[in-house]
């Protein structure tokens, strides 16, 4: 059975966007290696008028989705066990290693809230995690749940062309990666490094390594921090990521 990602969403024609093109479309569309289904909760309103809000508790402005409109909505779906998530501002922050967790289930179930939010009993009742897609807010949940979805979906495997190169990508060892380049050599003026022309693998890879780690130390100083903590107990990421690879050749 194909990994499954069930979205829960007022807007089921927002998808699949992006999920639907290039090598995650023609793994769903054409080898089936992923399968993605919506369920429009608009269909679960039993109001006459078809609301699926109403005001916040304790006042204030905007309209909260209702709990019980949501859990028929979530009730309705097969998948019990998935992770369920809900993309929230408030949510803790997307990371590639929860990503590789959700990738390892069977699919997840997505919930899209607008408005004001989601009623927060729903949420608690039925295990939701927060997940936040950046510290950002936006209008609704449908684009954070594309960006989840593609992250999980690019790791079944298949899915990519070139497995290897999920192992030298941002975050896989806690450094983001090197700058890229191709032909043409020459660029308004701006030439490939010469250390990527030289034939030279062993340069080659301690100048990447170098500008990963320059690079993170510039960008993300947070990840940057949590590596020296690593190197000063005695466990390099890197060397660990190496030697797991060797492993897995064997």
């Amino acid at each position: 059975m194909p990994f499954t990602a069930t979205v829960l969403t007022m807007f089921p024609e927002a998808f699949p966007g992006p999920l639907g093109v290039s090598l995650i479309g023609t793994a769903w569309r054409e080898r089936n290696l992923w399968s993605l289904e919506t369920v429009d909760i608009r269909a679960f309103s039993e109001d006459k008028r078809g609301f699926l809000d109403d005001t916040p508790a304790g006042g204030g402005p905007g309209a909260v989705l209702k709990a019980d409109v949501v859990a028929r909505a979530l009730d309705s779906v097969s998948g019990s066990g998935r992770p369920l998530l809900y993309m929230s501002a408030r949510g803790r922050p997307l990371t590639q290693a929860r990503v590789k967790e959700w990738a390892k289930a069977d699919g997840i179930t997505v919930l899209c809230g607008r408005f004001e939010g989601v009623d927060q009993r729903v949420l608690d009742a039925r295990g939701f995690e927060e997940v936040a897609v950046g510290d950002a807010v936006l209008a609704g949940g449908e684009a954070a749940a594309m960006v989840v979805i593609e992250a999980c979906v690019r790791l079944i495997p298949g899915v990519l062309g070139q497995a290897e190169s999920l192992t030298s990508e941002s975050f896989e060892d806690g450094l983001l990666e090197h700058p890229q380049y191709t032909r043409p050599r020459t660029f308004e003026g701006l030439e490939i490094p010469e250390v990527l022309l030289s034939g030279d693998h062993k340069k080659v890879a301690a100048w990447r390594q170098s500008q990963r780690e320059e690079t993170t130390r510039a960008r993300r100083p947070d990840l940057w921090a949590a590596r020296l903590a690593q190197t000063t107990a005695g466990h390099d990421p890197a060397k660990s990521q190496v030697k797991s690879a060797k492993l897995e050749e064997k």
